[in-house]
């Protein structure tokens, strides 16, 4: 006998068996909704005996998804009769000891050969597991921010009371906001905490970094361009402020923007209006100014690199973040937090650091601030197989005096020479790696960037 004529007659007198493999829910029903057959997953998964289920209208297991739907058409049709077929549908059935269950729900209609319907197939998951899943992720992100966090910024010490109280004050106002704050203090935090507080919180927030592109690339960003303003603007594009109007633009490191642009810039917060690029039509705007910077702004001035009135435009009400070091009683809360955030996302068993790891982060002056913190959590949780971290986990500066990174995020006073000396040494470690030689340094790219070019170091030279 041929091996498919040997399924079909296998399969015609042990169908029941067959079925009753499976792992999910299975249910026969005809069109008037009586239960035609279950198998055995469906009385585990609805804790009902076949013989309890079977003759009874479907309706009795108060499916929501049905009935919901017969509430709204007004039939005693379910959607699988009316619509021919149900397709990943999550919804709930009451259970024998009348609990509910979560499932998924794929269903189709069975004709005969004229077409006509005889019956309804439902395959029901069961979506136990995945909710009680999700449910756990949700209570652990819930517990991170429980009582250490406003707005996702995390900190308890009176430095930072002082802030949050400011961020809700501003937050109530439209008046332009500096935040004034070290590399990795978190400013562009601060900046989403008062767009979350304020009456601009439906609308759009839009962020641009001044120090990441040239100044004619800058302005095109910030204001737009038309068709041909410029070789290569081979369509007419919308900039930062139009995309922002009726919310907020944050300008990240505004010291860094050019003098040609300061002017611009002004103009439009006097006239509540932009030009694109290579066009006269003025365009009316309604944005608030949120600014950021690691500079002394009133120092720019006194140089000629920064103007006056624009200082005094965008400087209404200035936000001061302090650096690691000087809330140094939220050190404990970040790095608890940041374990949390990293176990979840890494899904790695790392349980806690051990007290001498902890202590020499404890006393660390945190350089680069909390964007540091986060990098040794990271870099911890990349080398320690599991159990708890060490000083073995740590990065090497923790251990090593002598290899303390210099900051160059605040106002120190080492001698240029070091610094530079500084830079050699960490790309020649990295092998050129900007993004890990940013890391090891608790800075970001763009600030790298920028002391790269500042001390004219090549890194194609520099690990030679």
């Amino acid at each position: 006998m041929p091996q498919q004529a040997i399924f079909k007659h296998y399969f015609s007198d042990n169908w029941k068996d067959v079925i009753d493999t499976m792992t999910e829910g299975l249910m026969l029903v005809d069109p008037q909704g009586k239960i035609l057959f279950v198998n055995a997953a469906l009385e585990s998964l609805l804790l009902y005996e076949r013989d309890e289920l079977v003759g009874q209208r479907c309706d009795f297991l108060e499916c929501n998804s049905c009935f919901d739907h017969r509430q709204n058409h007004g039939n005693k049709h379910c959607t699988l009769f009316t619509k021919g077929d149900v397709r990943n549908l999550k919804c709930t059935f009451k259970r024998k000891d009348g609990s509910r269950v979560n499932v998924l729900k794929n269903a189709t209609v069975l004709t005969d050969p004229s077409g006509k319907v005889v019956a309804g197939v439902e395959n029901l998951t069961d979506l136990t597991a995945i909710i009680a899943q999700k449910q756990v992720i949700t209570d652990l992100r819930k517990h991170m921010f429980k009582d250490d966090g406003f707005h996702g910024i995390i900190g308890k010490s009176q430095a930072m009371t002082q802030v949050f109280e400011l961020i809700e004050s501003a937050a109530q106002s439209d008046a332009p906001v500096v935040i004034y704050g070290e590399s990795g203090t978190g400013k562009e935090l601060v900046a989403s905490a008062i767009h979350a507080l304020s009456k601009r919180k439906d609308a759009a927030l839009i962020k641009i970094n001044c120090a990441a592109l040239n100044e004619n690339l800058l302005e095109s960003e910030l204001f737009g361009h038309i068709k041909g303003a410029f070789t290569g603007a081979d369509r007419t594009r919308m900039g930062r402020f139009e995309a922002a109007n009726h919310g907020v633009i944050f300008l990240d490191e505004i010291g860094d923007l050019p003098l040609s642009t300061q002017t611009k810039l002004l103009r439009v917060l006097q006239e509540q209006e932009i030009e694109r690029v290579g066009d006269h039509q003025p365009i009316p705007i309604d944005v608030r100014i949120i600014a950021a910077t690691n500079k002394d702004l009133s120092k720019l001035m006194a140089e000629e690199k920064f103007r006056d009135d624009l200082y005094y435009r965008i400087g209404v009400i200035p936000i001061v973040l302090p650096p690691l070091r000087e809330r140094h009683d939220d050190v404990p809360i970040l790095i608890e937090t940041f374990l949390q955030r990293a176990r979840l996302k890494t899904g790695k068993d790392i349980t806690a650091i051990n007290k001498v790891a902890l202590k020499l982060m404890l006393s660390y002056p945190w350089p680069g601030n909390i964007r540091e913190l986060i990098n040794v959590i990271e870099y911890a949780f990349v080398i320690c197989p599991g159990g708890i971290i060490t000083p073995d986990h740590l990065p090497h500066h923790f251990t090593n005096t002598d290899t303390k990174p210099a900051s160059f995020a605040h106002s120190g006073k080492k001698p240029s020479v070091d610094r530079r000396q500084l830079l050699l040494n960490t790309l020649k470690e990295t092998g050129g790696n900007k993004s890990e030689a940013a890391r090891i340094l608790g800075i970001s790219r763009v600030t790298l960037w920028k002391q790269l070019k500042k001390y004219a170091i090549t890194v194609d030279k520099a690990i030679r």
